[in-house]
């Protein structure tokens, strides 16, 4: 029921930008804070952002802190991560999570950074 859709990801030279979307359908999107998450191989999953379900307020991992932004438009149930002055260590598949009765994760997009 619950379906979360990544797109946007490929490849990027470092210090380049990305947009990431995930399209949401399945719940009352608005309701809910949403999450984006990543992991590259051989590590552990980690929370690269999140925000609330109006989108009032934003928290950042440190490692994307001032070159990441999450945002949502709550009318088109979207979700959304801009991704500024990337770095090799963002290549990972960013995953869309929604944090409703329990976590809903997305198929994922694959992001590479390289030269």
């Amino acid at each position: 029921q619950v379906q979360l859709v990544e797109s946007g990801g490929g490849l990027v030279e470092p210090g380049g930008s990305l947009r990431l979307s995930c399209a949401a359908s399945g719940f009352t999107f608005s309701r809910y804070a949403m999450s984006w998450y990543r992991q590259a191989p051989g590590k552990e999953r980690s929370k690269v952002a999140s925000i609330t379900s109006v989108g009032a307020h934003a928290n950042y991992g440190d490692s994307v802190e001032g070159r990441f932004t999450i945002s949502r438009d709550n009318a088109k149930n979207m979700l959304y991560l801009q991704m500024d002055n990337v770095k090799p260590e963002d290549t990972a598949i960013y995953y869309c999570v929604a944090r409703a009765d329990r976590d809903y994760w997305g198929q994922g997009t694959q992001v590479t950074v390289s030269l």
